[in-house]
């Protein structure tokens, strides 16, 4: 251990800062006991030494000194976690050594912007507590916030004034690093003569809103979050409902979670973090006792903000807000989410709430028995999938599996995938077993798409004949009626045309085989086992596909077997003419017998 390592070991109080994470009870002179942050448990057996400046859990064993306490519960590194000690001890960390000039001015550009932050935050809450900020006291108690949560949240108030802040921060930092802080706006007046931007007077970014600070996950203040008053004008004059830092050299929005610094130890404690989509959402569920909450700030998740959060759990609950940016934010954070292995529910409260309002009208209990009650992921994108593609037809039920095969593809396992996948199936209605394999397949694939094999046209009475064998069709003739016509059909075409491979060429576009296994298909039975081979299955499939953007054909009665006689006996008729030769007596038989093939197709065809 370093020299500055020991010292900080020396000076620091394990007890205080073990409390910033848990709660404890003295039990002894020097001694001390809280539940367990490492694991789950009713009765405390996480026990404190003062003197000794340990700790040790009688229930899964942790045990060790500050800094162990501290890389745990944190997920920090050893030297990173000697630093958390140091700053919360109030130890004077020792002087960087930088490899550069810039890198040694970034740094203080950084310590000095966290500075600015820092006094800019405090100066707000002065306001929020004086005579000004008395309009923004009575819009919060509105919210049902309390003196209590609004110190625990920092929360300020940004005075009507374009100089104010301005005033009271420029003894602290130049010009410029003021207008990098991103507390200040400035208009740009041109290039000088070093090719950099100029700007005009730096104003007041925050006025006349009540200010939200954002801290980082050592809860230093980065960045703010301010919203407009109610009855203020929105728009040219009045600006937007919220108005957000920009981006700066301390802050970029999609690294950092809202409250996470409060909510990380709470998280470990419940094994599951709560994601709401606002910070006022945040605050009002978390000043309610429910402390394992997080906010996004109104975006989808990024992936570094996937990162930070699986350094604390893999376990999200989502309730975002229901409507269509909600729904849109929700599907992408889950996306993220689900390509890092998190286990994820999610929560639609009634009515189209968001959590602050449901919270406030219906209290807490009933807030956390809708948490208790989340949907599983599968569920709640299989609703949406069926809301977003509604009807039971072919094609519906295509487009609402495309929608989901996304989701199902950023699944890492493989299990997770299929059991997915046979979710699909059964919730969409999904009773063809070729498509049911092929959704599977996808699954498993992690393709994104069911895309329909090339696509061959079919001629009407194949089509209708394939639709109805597979379907269990039951029209105007009943299933087995049909079946026993086909059958005797294909029995008097291999007798009277005296082959067997006739089905070539009066179904040119069904496979080989097909026809004799689809009319010998037991009604109900599994259309996967009747197609034996890659070639009707990829067959059917693309007759699946084709009858999602083509009517079915309607026909009466024996009309489809009428189809098939007469191209069967065209085809007879065909092949004898080609068959002739020099023989007379053959000759004379094959005209016979053409002769009688083709008054019993006029007989048909008058018949039609």
């Amino acid at each position: 251990m370093s020299d500055f390592a020991q010292s900080v070991k020396q000076q620091a109080d394990i007890v205080k800062v073990i409390e910033g994470y848990i709660r404890l009870r003295k039990a002894g002179a020097q001694n001390y006991v809280g539940l367990c942050p490492f694991h789950k448990e009713k009765s405390p057996s996480f026990n404190v030494q003062a003197v000794k400046q340990f700790y040790y859990c009688f229930g899964c064993q942790a045990s060790g000194d500050v800094f162990s306490f501290v890389s745990k519960i944190e997920n920090v590194t050893f030297p990173e976690a000697v630093r958390m000690v140091a700053q919360k001890a109030g130890i004077p960390l020792p002087k960087r050594e930088f490899g550069s000039a810039e890198e040694a001015a970034e740094a203080r550009l950084r310590g000095k912007l966290l500075e600015l932050h820092e006094t800019a935050a405090a100066w707000f809450e002065e306001q929020l507590r004086g005579p000004e900020g008395a309009l923004a006291r009575e819009y919060l108690a509105g919210r049902g916030l309390t003196d209590e949560g609004i110190r625990r949240f920092r929360i300020g108030y940004a005075p009507d004034s374009f100089n104010a802040l301005r005033d009271r921060l420029s003894g602290l930092a130049d010009a410029e690093t003021l207008r990098l802080s991103g507390l200040f706006s400035a208009k740009e007046t041109g290039v000088g003569p070093d090719g950099q931007a100029q700007f005009g007077p730096l104003y007041d970014r925050f006025r006349k809103r009540v200010v939200f600070p954002i801290a980082n996950e050592g809860g230093r203040v980065i960045a703010f979050t301010a919203r407009i008053l109610p009855g203020a004008a929105e728009g040219d004059k009045g600006g937007p409902k919220y108005l957000n830092s920009p981006e700066t050299p301390i802050y970029t929005k999609g690294q950092v979670l809202f409250n996470l610094d409060k909510a990380k130890a709470a998280i470990r404690q419940a094994g599951f973090a709560l994601l709401v989509e606002g910070q006022m959402d945040c605050i009002s569920v978390f000043l309610r006792g429910i402390q394992n909450v997080i906010a996004t700030s109104g975006t989808a998740f990024t992936e570094h903000q996937v990162a930070l959060l699986k350094r604390h759990t893999s376990n999200v609950v989502v309730n975002f807000d229901p409507d269509t940016a909600g729904a849109n934010a929700a599907e992408k954070s889950i996306a993220l989410l689900t390509e890092e292995g998190f286990h994820i529910k999610l929560v639609t409260l009634e009515e189209g709430l968001d959590p602050d309002r449901y919270i406030r009208e219906r209290g807490v209990e009933a807030y956390m028995r809708a948490v208790r009650g989340a949907r599983r992921q599968a569920d709640y994108l299989i609703e949406r999938a069926r809301t977003a593609f509604p009807g039971g037809s072919a094609e519906q039920k295509v487009k609402a599996m495309n929608f989901l095969l996304p989701h199902i593809r950023r699944m890492p396992e493989k299990l997770a995938r299929e059991q997915f996948a046979a979710d699909v199936a059964q919730k969409l209605g999904i009773d063809s077993a070729v498509l049911r394999e092929e959704l599977r397949q996808a699954a498993l694939k992690r393709r994104d798409r069911m895309e329909a094999p090339p696509q061959n046209t079919l001629l009407p009475f194949e089509r209708f004949f394939i639709e109805a064998a597979c379907n269990d069709f039951s029209g105007p003739m009943e299933y087995e009626a049909l079946h026993r016509q086909l059958k005797s059909f294909d029995l008097r075409m291999r007798v009277k045309l005296a082959s067997p491979d006739w089905q070539a060429h009066v179904l040119p576009n069904l496979p080989v085989g097909l026809f004799e296994q689809l009319v010998s298909r037991r009604q109900g039975q599994d259309i996967e086992s009747t197609a034996s081979t890659e070639e009707q299955q990829k067959f059917l499939r693309r007759v699946f596909y084709e009858s999602s953007s083509h009517p079915r054909v309607h026909k009466q009665d024996l009309a489809i077997i009428k189809d098939l006689e007469m191209q069967a006996i065209k085809w007879a008729i065909m092949i004898k003419r080609a068959a002739r030769n020099g023989d007379f007596d053959a000759s004379v038989k094959l005209s016979q017998e053409i002769l009688e093939l083709e008054k019993e197709l006029r007989t048909i065809e008058d018949e039609e």
